[in-house]
């Protein structure tokens, strides 16, 4: 059994979760939503990223800005909708509810 590939699979489990708390506080680029996964030690890269970040926008979960950069193309900052953000709390109760779950049986099987 190769516990990196079970590892891999619970992180992607819990990205969508993730990336949505992000931008929760604020807009965010996603090279700036990269860096604060791999600050939290949820390593993600940028093919990761993109195709979940169209996913999430097509969904109508989130939207986008362009803005000019001073040092190369235009910078897409990503936000969430109002949509975005009733799914992200939706999402948020699940997780607590499935930590607490994972807890009591990990609590009465040790």
């Amino acid at each position: 059994m190769n516990i990196e590939n079970t590892k891999a699979q619970m992180r992607k489990g819990i990205l969508e979760l993730c990336i949505l708390s992000i931008l929760e506080k604020n807009e965010a680029y996603p090279s700036d939503i990269l860096n604060e996964l791999k600050a939290s030690k949820l390593i993600v890269v940028e093919g990761t990223l993109y195709p979940l970040l169209t996913r999430l926008k097509n969904d109508g979960l989130l939207t986008y800005r362009w803005e000019e950069s001073n040092s190369g193309p235009p910078r897409k900052y990503f936000q969430l909708t109002e949509l975005g953000k009733s799914f992200s709390r939706e999402l948020e109760t699940s997780w607590k509810d499935l930590q607490n779950a994972v807890q009591k049986i990990r609590a009465k099987n040790r």
